[in-house]
């Protein structure tokens, strides 16, 4: 059983196309890589009817199970195995059933709050921010609630305009701040392209491992690594 030495958190808002970021990372690289999805620590809400259920607010930070959280992702840095709960987005609440996820080389956390918690940015060793045009990103986030998660359109506006875009702005937009690596233009191939590089480079003998610290491969400075923006050179990558 392996224990990680590179954990990645990847963040931006609804539709920006961090999931895109984190799948490709994962299926390019293949079995090294686990990837954690914050929304699958949602709240256990099985005391709520599905009224109250529906009218909770989802994009905001108290809306998920920090605790747990923490605690799972801590266990896979240590190396050992966790019991990953999953949610269920036509009915707001936690599954019954959870996966069993084992640890691996490259560990990606992947959510609109991702960079947002201060005891979990201290587990991340390469931080990244996907930047999308709120144009673009609700434009995905209706057509994946609609499409993939069988909402109606009219509730899913009604949900942007009322948390989802002020909860943006007030708390997933400033953790940009804590990102070493801002992909602009959303899952862009040249960005994409980058990164897992970036990652292929932590899994080669002698150099990701075997090291006396887990490093960046963007460390430029003394303190942190200095925030990086990586430039499309194309269209997005939906």
């Amino acid at each position: 059983m392996s224990i990680p030495s590179f954990v990645i958190g990847i963040a931006g808002g609804t539709g920006a196309g961090k999931t895109t970021v984190a799948r490709t990372v994962a299926e390019t690289v293949g079995e090294a890589v686990t990837r954690i999805p914050v929304d699958n620590y949602y709240k256990d809400l099985s005391h709520l009817e599905y009224e109250e259920r529906a009218d909770v607010n989802y994009d905001h930070p108290s809306a998920f199970e920090w605790d747990l959280l923490r605690e799972q992702l801590d266990a896979l840095l240590m190396g050992q195995p966790i019991e990953m709960p999953q949610y269920d987005f036509e009915i707001h609440n936690r599954k019954d059933e959870r996966v069993r996820v084992e640890p691996s080389d490259v560990i990606v956390l992947e959510g609109i709050f991702s960079l947002f918690d201060d005891q979990i940015l201290e587990m991340l060793d390469l931080k990244v921010y996907v930047m999308t045009d709120a144009d673009v990103r609700i434009l995905r986030r209706i057509e994946r609630d609609v499409v993939d998660r069988g909402r109606d359109l009219e509730g899913v506006i009604e949900q942007y305009l009322e948390t989802v875009k002020p909860m943006h702005e007030q708390f997933v937009s400033p953790t940009k701040k804590n990102a070493d690596v801002i992909i602009p233009e959303g899952a862009n191939r040249m960005a994409v392209d980058l990164l897992v590089e970036k990652v292929e480079a932590e899994l080669v003998p002698g150099e990701a491992e075997g090291d006396a610290e887990r490093t960046v491969p963007l460390d430029v400075g003394e303190d942190r690594p200095t925030r990086v923006e990586l430039e499309s050179s194309g269209r997005p990558d939906d």
